[in-house]
């Protein structure tokens, strides 16, 4: 039976009954039809395509151009799922006219249902801007990968008293300001625990424990799809890379071995076409 399509209040109805919400990151056609055929909750066409699609170091050197384009491959493959596109970076930071027309092209060129942007109460004018423009938007916080030159790198953050305070009342402004739902980071789960317990909008975590409303993962890193480095937070359901490196490795050496392709691989001629084939080479001099 096909599902209804995921909406926000389709996500807040779930919150509400205590019925966790899924997320994974997707980036392609052929991904997003089989988490569509799961039914995830929310589809996240993230920037970490620049790492895990893109062979980047970070995040940064994504562009509004190649995120609208992935956005628009996954939206076809999921047609009913949640769908977010996260803006990039310097995409939404340079003025509120930039992130609207940015965001913009995320609802109109690729049926986005939704943007995602890093920041807490620095980012809580252009939350509150992009929400009067019709565009809801899910807030990240914690760790956010945009901002890895001020954090010194990928790491987890609100591990202490005065740290967490203000991934708290980063959360307040954000709903404050007008996010329909806030995605956690890389943060201890008594932190997360507080800031679900306060908030009336879901908030998702990825590595942030099991105090969310519902649950974030990398589908690269899900799939065992990514190998450069995997977080603590990551949980591998499938090892994709030993999968797929032992069948090219079987294709190599039967290519080698003369093992492939064999005769079930081919188009055979018709009968007797062989024998005028032939005759045709033979007449026009090509024999």
């Amino acid at each position: 039976m096909e599902r209804s399509k995921v909406t926000i209040p389709t996500l807040v109805e779930k919150m509400q009954k205590k019925q966790p919400i899924t997320m994974l990151t997707c980036y392609d056609y052929p991904t997003a039809l089989l988490e569509e055929r799961a039914g995830i909750d929310i589809i996240l066409v993230g920037d970490s395509l620049g790492m895990t699609v893109l062979g980047y170091d970070s995040t940064l050197p994504v562009t509004m151009d190649v995120m609208v384009v992935h956005a628009q491959a996954v939206r076809r493959g999921a047609p009913t799922a949640f769908l977010i596109g996260d803006m990039p970076y310097m995409s939404y930071q340079v003025s509120i006219p930039e992130a609207i027309r940015n965001a913009g092209r995320f609802m109109a060129e690729a049926a986005c249902d939704a943007v995602k942007l890093e920041g807490g109460r620095n980012v809580a004018d252009v939350v509150a801007a992009l929400t009067k423009a019709t565009i809801p938007v899910m807030g990240h916080i914690g760790l956010t990968p945009q901002s890895i030159a001020q954090l010194g790198g990928f790491r987890a953050q609100g591990r202490d008293a005065e740290t967490a305070v203000h991934v708290i009342e980063d959360a307040k402004n954000l709903e404050e300001a007008g996010a329909f739902a806030i995605l956690l980071e890389a943060i201890p789960p008594e932190v997360a625990k507080v800031v679900a317990e306060r908030a009336s909008i879901p908030i998702i975590g990825i590595g942030a424990g099991p105090h969310t409303h519902g649950q974030l993962l990398i589908v690269h890193d899900l799939l065992g799809f990514f190998d450069r480095f995997t977080p603590k937070f990551v949980k591998k359901y499938a090892d994709l890379n030993s999968a797929i490196t032992q069948a090219f490795t079987a294709y190599k050496d039967d290519v080698v071995g003369g093992r492939f392709p064999e005769p079930q691989h081919n188009y055979a001629l018709k009968a007797g076409e062989l024998a005028k084939l032939g005759q045709l080479l033979k007449d026009k001099g090509l024999s």
